[in-house]
């Protein structure tokens, strides 16, 4: 969906939702609670702090950390078993970056409490260093299996995966990172280099499906959404890699109403999302288990932060 047709349909409705596999009186009608798990998402903020200008001639008074603080209270006051997750990008945008360099968004997200966050382009624009010196200040994990940091500080703040136990579901969460080739000066990721994000994707699949037992495996991805160019992207990973059942995407600054769903030849789906950037929208879907921890379905509702009451 392009964003001016986003718009359009966001400051009507305050949403968009999207049914993947069911229809949603039999997820609203679901009370066990452990068999419904909530992701929250969001992706490239970029130091969104306030929300844009109401003046400002796209996305006049959207956005914002305090109204997606208060989106996150509610979602999770109906649903304990939410997780909050980024796709990175976290950096840059505005004069806050210019002046706290990183650290007030990781303040403001460690209270919003994310539960993961990927590594995006942008976290080395204060070099590498730049990036330890902030990261600090999150209270949360740092995801990205593809980058091999070596003896750099950031390979003790950043994780290949990470997982957690939400009710009776056990979640992983791997990151993937966009190559650094035109995007990045080699100055800035110094000692940071990238690897193939396909064959990192299959290994991250197996080791959290098979060594630890998750039943749904998430994907933190910064590759972006698709590309006409050589770059790997989060359609291509969906298409080659067994065994994702979501890949939450960052970087292209896509704004995608519901997720695109790829069937996989297992009988699995896998679901591609991705809230365009600034924090305007807050993602969400929520997923359905059945007695095996098996995923039965989802309903996406991607949250406008803001709303109509917010234009003049």
């Amino acid at each position: 969906m392009n964003r001016k047709r986003f718009l359009k349909h966001s400051m009507i409705t305050g949403v968009g939702a999207g049914l993947i596999g069911f229809a949603p009186d039999r997820l609203l009608a679901n009370k066990r609670e452990d068999k419904r798990l909530t992701i929250l998402h969001t992706n490239d903020t970029h130091s969104r702090i306030g929300p844009f200008p109401k003046n400002a001639s796209q996305y006049a008074g959207m956005g914002g950390v305090a109204r997606r603080a208060t989106l996150i209270k509610k979602v999770r006051d109906q649903n304990p078993n939410t997780l909050l997750l980024d796709a990175g990008d976290v950096f840059q945008g505005t004069p806050y970056f210019d002046e706290y360099h990183g650290a007030l968004d990781f303040r403001v997200m460690s209270k919003m409490g994310y539960d993961a966050c990927a590594i995006g382009d942008h976290e080395f624009d204060n070099d590498v260093q730049g990036f330890c010196d902030v990261a600090d200040k999150a209270n949360f994990p740092f995801v990205c299996s593809n980058y091999n940091f070596g003896s750099t500080d950031m390979s003790y703040l950043v994780q290949d995966f990470i997982t957690k136990k939400v009710g009776d579901i056990k979640v992983g969460i791997f990151g993937l990172g966009v190559d650094f080739q035109d995007l990045v000066p080699d100055h800035l990721h110094k000692g940071v280099s990238y690897m193939n994000p396909v064959i990192i994707s299959r290994k991250m699949v197996s080791e959290l499906r098979h060594t630890h037992h998750c039943d749904m495996v998430i994907c933190l991805s910064h590759l972006g959404y698709d590309y006409d160019n050589y770059r790997v992207s989060d359609r291509l990973i969906a298409s080659q890699v067994d065994g994702i059942d979501l890949i939450v995407g960052g970087h292209t600054h896509t704004f995608l109403d519901k997720p695109e769903v790829f069937e996989k030849s297992d009988g699995r789906k896998t679901l591609v999302t991705q809230v365009g950037f600034a924090g305007i929208v807050l993602g969400r879907i929520d997923f359905e288990f059945n007695t095996q921890k098996k995923v039965t379905g989802a309903v996406a509702m991607n949250h406008a932060v803001g709303g109509p009451e917010s234009y003049s």
